[in-house]
C-alpha cells in the first residue's frame, strides 16, 4: 500500500513536469486559506484534460473528483482516474447530489464540473442545478478555476472548424477569490433549487469574464492570427473579396503607418468612411502607433460634425473622395471648421517610399513589435453620442473597456469561428464597433461589412446568400427586414439581437411568425461600449432586456415622481473613460454621479425583479409633467402602437400655459385618430393624461443614422411650424 501511494506521488511529480513543460502551465490567483471546510471547487469543462490538471496544479490536498458518467467511458480518461480519488455520478440526478453532500460533510474537499459535459461551442454549456443544491444545502465555501487552454488540444471535444487544435496549447489555471451562494428566497424547494442554479450559472459567467488579459486591441488581434492561423478568411465588405487575416494585417500596418507619418502619439485623427474593410484596417493601424481614431458620425449634417470635431480636437481628418461623392458630404467636409489636413484613402498609396516598404515588411514578420506601447486603460476610440436629446459628445473608451464588452458578451453567448455575422450598422456606432465588428474579428468568426442598413431588400438577401448566422440591428431596421425579406432568407441565423431602442412587439411577433426566430433584445449605451444587459438563449425573459452582464455593478436611484423603479446608474470594466464635450474642447470629464467615481448615469429608469431581469420603464428626460402629473413618453408611444401597431408614432412634449407640458404625437399612419388612442386608453386602465390632443401626420419619422427616432428634429418642427 505505501510503495503504490510512493509510485503515485512520484508519478504525479513526473506528470506535473512533463505538463509545465509541454502545455506551459501557468496557475494564476490563489494565495487564500484552501483548508476551510466544506469546500467545493467549480471549473469550466473544456476537455478531457480538465481533471489532471485540477489534480496536479490545485493547492488542495486530496480533493475527491466528481466525474460525469459520460466520461469515465473514454479509456484514457479512466486510466488517469486512478492517480485520483473519484466519484461517477450523473449530475441531472438528485439522488447521485446527496453522496456529493456526505462527502463535503465529511471534511474532504470535493471537485466538480457544473456543466457536466465537456463544452461543445467553447463557450459555458447547461449548468445543472445538481452542483448549485450541493452548494446551497452544506453551506460551502466556493473555489470557482477557470480553465483556459485546454479546448485548443486534442483532448477536447470541438470540431476543428470551431477551434483550430494543436499538439501543445499554452494552458492557465486562474483561481478567483474564494466565495459563497447567497441562500435563495423562494416558497418552494423547486423554486430554491432553480434559484440556486441560476445564481451558479451567473457566477460560472463571472468566472469566465473575470480572467481578461491585460491587452490593446491590436494584441488582441496579433493572440487571434496566432490562434487561427493568417491563412483564415474573416472579412469581406461589398468588393466580395474574402480577406484574410493576412490581408487585414498589411493593410492596417500599410495605413497606420502612412497616417502615422502625418500626425502626433495620441493624437485624435478624425474617420469619416462607412462600412468597409479600410475602415477596419486603418483603425487597428491607429490604435497600433498610439494615435486615437474618432469616428465621425457622417450622417449628423454640417453641424453634428463639426460639434464632433469642435469637441475632441481634431485636427486631421482622414476619409475617401470617392465616398465623399457618392454621400454628397464633399462640401460639409469643405465647411469644417479647424481641420488642418484633410487625407484621401486614394493618395496614400502614392505616398509609400522604400522605407515604408521595409518597414511593413519587418512589422509582417513580427507584428507585435511594431505596436508602439500602451495600456489597457489608455484611450482607443472616441465615438460621439446620437444628439438625440442635445449636442453629441465625444465619449472616449479604453482598450480595456471594448475588450471588456466583447469578454463579457462572450461570457453568456456563443459565439465561435463557424459563425458569420452580417454587420449593416455603423462602425461609427458603439454597436456597430464592439458587437458588430470587433467582436467577431477577435473570435474568428466570419464578417461580411455593409455599408447602410437602410437597404431593406437588399440585406435579407446578403444574409441568405452569405449564409449569415448572427444579425445586429435595431428595432426599426429589423421591421423593414421583416417586411421585404422572403421567409427563407434567414434560414442559417443562430442568433438576431437587437439593441440601440426598445424592441416593438410587432416586430418580435413578426420575427418569430414569419421566420420562427426569436429576437434578443439587449440594452446598453454608448458609454459602456455599449451593452449592459442581454436576453439570451439561457436567460431570456419577453419583454425585458435580460440581465446585467457580468461585471456590471448597478444601483437605481429614486427619481422624483416615479414610483417604480429609478434612474440606472452602472459601474464596470466596460465603462468609458469620460466625456468630451463642446463647451470645453479636449477637457476629458471622467464618469462620476451621486455614488461616487467611476459610476455612470444611463438616465434610463429601469426595474429590476428579482431574477435579476431589467425592465426600461423609460428616459429622464422623457417625461413630461402634465397637471402636477408625471407622464412617460415611451409609454404613450406604446399606447399608439397598441391602439394601431400599423405604421410608426413617435411623442414628444412642448410647454403649456394651461397644463405645463402637452403631448405632441407624430405618427406615419393617416388613419390614426384621437380616438382610437382614447378607446385604447379606456381598455388599458390608463388615464386620459396619457392620451396627446394633437396628433402630426408625417410620410416618414426622422431616423438618426444609428436608427433612433431623431427627437431633436421633431421638438424642432414644432418650434418652426406655423
Amino acid at each position: 500500500m505505501i510503495m503504490m501511494s510512493t509510485f503515485k506521488s512520484g508519478l504525479c511529480v513526473l506528470l506535473r513536469f512533463l505538463a509545465r513543460l509541454l502545455f506551459r502551465i501557468e496557475v494564476r490567483g490563489g494565495g487564500e486559506d484552501y483548508r476551510v471546510q466544506p469546500l467545493l471547487v467549480i471549473a469550466n469543462h473544456e476537455s478531457f484534460l480538465d481533471g489532471l490538471l485540477l489534480g496536479l496544479f490545485l493547492p488542495i490536498p486530496r480533493p475527491v473528483f466528481v466525474v460525469h458518467t459520460e466520461a469515465v467511458k473514454n479509456p484514457v480518461f479512466r486510466l488517469f482516474l486512478r492517480l485520483a480519488d473519484y466519484l461517477t455520478v450523473d449530475p441531472s440526478n438528485p439522488m447521485a447530489m446527496k453522496t456529493v453532500i456526505r462527502l463535503l460533510k465529511s471534511g474532504r474537499p470535493v471537485v466538480i464540473f457544473p456543466e457536466g459535459r465537456i463544452t461543445r461551442t467553447g463557450s459555458l454549456m447547461k449548468v445543472y442545478e445538481g452542483p448549485a443544491f450541493v452548494a446551497a444545502r452544506t453551506g460551502a465555501t466556493l473555489l470557482p478555476v477557470r480553465l483556459d487552454g485546454p479546448s485548443r488540444s486534442y483532448f477536447s471535444r470541438l470540431s476543428p472548424a470551431r477551434q483550430p487544435r494543436r499538439l501543445f496549447p499554452r494552458i492557465t489555471l486562474t483561481l478567483l477569490p474564494l466565495t459563497r451562494l447567497a441562500p435563495a428566497a423562494a416558497p418552494t424547494a423547486r423554486a430554491r433549487r432553480r434559484k440556486a442554479g441560476e445564481a451558479l450559472r451567473r457566477l460560472m459567467q463571472e468566472m469566465l469574464f473575470s480572467a481578461l488579459p491585460e491587452k490593446t486591441i491590436y494584441s488582441h488581434f496579433c493572440d487571434a492570427i496566432a490562434r487561427f492561423g493568417r491563412g483564415r478568411h474573416v472579412l469581406e465588405d461589398m468588393k466580395q473579396v474574402e480577406l484574410r487575416y493576412q490581408d487585414i494585417l498589411k493593410m492596417a500596418l500599410a495605413l497606420g503607418r502612412l497616417v502615422s507619418k502625418k500626425t502626433r502619439p495620441d493624437e485624435r485623427v478624425g474617420i469619416l468612411l462607412p462600412n468597409i474593410a479600410p475602415t477596419v484596417g486603418l483603425f487597428l493601424g491607429l490604435t497600433a502607433l498610439r494615435r486615437v481614431p474618432a469616428m465621425l458620425n457622417y450622417t449628423a449634417g454640417t453641424e453634428g460634425m463639426q460639434v464632433a470635431c469642435t469637441a475632441a480636437q481634431i485636427r486631421t481628418l482622414v476619409t475617401s473622395r470617392a465616398f465623399l461623392e457618392q454621400a454628397r458630404l464633399t462640401e460639409k467636409v469643405a465647411a469644417l471648421e479647424g481641420i488642418e489636413q484633410v487625407i484621401y484613402l486614394e493618395t496614400l498609396r502614392d505616398e509609400m517610399r522604400f522605407l515604408d516598404r521595409l518597414w511593413i515588411l519587418a512589422a509582417l514578420c513580427f507584428p507585435r513589435h511594431a505596436e508602439i506601447a500602451a495600456a489597457p486603460e489608455d484611450d482607443a476610440v472616441v465615438l460621439f453620442t446620437s444628439g438625440s436629446e442635445g449636442k453629441p459628445k465625444g465619449v472616449v473608451l479604453s482598450h480595456r473597456a471594448i475588450l471588456a464588452n466583447i469578454a463579457q458578451i462572450r461570457a453568456v453567448i456563443d459565439f465561435n469561428p463557424e459563425d458569420r455575422v452580417l454587420n449593416v450598422l455603423p462602425i461609427f456606432h458603439s454597436f456597430g464597433l464592439t458587437a458588430g465588428t470587433f467582436l467577431p474579428l477577435l473570435t474568428g468568426a466570419g464578417l461580411f461589412l455593409y455599408p447602410s442598413p437602410l437597404h431593406y431588400r437588399v440585406i435579407p438577401e446578403l444574409a441568405y446568400e452569405r449564409g449569415c448566422t448572427v444579425l445586429f440591428g435595431t428595432s426599426t431596421f429589423l421591421g423593414n427586414y421583416a417586411r421585404f425579406a422572403h421567409p427563407y432568407d434567414f434560414y442559417r441565423l443562430r442568433y438576431v439581437v437587437a439593441g440601440a431602442e426598445k424592441l416593438a412587439d410587432t416586430v418580435r411577433e413578426q420575427w418569430f411568425e414569419k421566420f420562427g426566430l426569436r429576437i434578443l433584445e439587449g440594452y446598453g449605451a454608448t458609454e459602456t461600449a455599449p451593452v449592459i444587459a442581454v436576453n439570451t438563449p439561457m436567460a431570456f425573459r419577453s419583454g425585458t432586456v435580460g440581465q446585467p452582464l457580468p461585471g456590471i455593478e448597478w444601483r437605481l436611484q429614486a427619481v422624483p415622481g416615479i414610483e417604480r423603479g429609478g434612474e440606472l446608474h452602472v459601474r464596470g470594466p466596460n465603462l468609458m473613460n469620460g466625456y468630451l464635450r463642446y463647451e470645453r474642447p479636449g477637457v476629458l470629464e471622467t464618469p462620476k454621479t451621486e455614488n461616487g467615481p467611476g459610476w455612470y448615469a444611463t438616465g434610463d429608469i429601469a426595474d429590476i425583479d428579482d431574477d435579476g431581469f431589467l425592465r426600461l420603464v423609460g428616459r429622464v428626460r422623457r417625461f413630461a409633467k402634465i397637471a402636477g402629473e408625471m407622464v412617460s413618453l415611451e409609454s404613450v408611444e406604446a399606447l399608439a402602437r397598441a391602439a394601431v401597431p400599423e405604421g410608426g408614432h413617435a411623442v414628444v412634449s412642448q410647454a403649456d400655459s394651461r397644463r405645463g407640458e402637452a403631448l405632441v404625437l407624430f405618427t406615419t399612419n393617416a388613419a390614426l385618430k384621437r380616438e382610437h388612442l382614447q378607446t385604447e386608453a379606456r381598455r388599458a386602465g390608463l388615464p386620459e393624461l396619457m392620451v396627446p390632443r394633437k396628433i402630426v401626420h408625417l410620410a416618414a419619422l426622422p431616423l438618426l443614422g444609428t436608427g433612433k427616432t431623431d427627437y431633436v428634429a421633431l421638438k424642432r418642427s414644432l418650434e418652426i411650424a406655423p
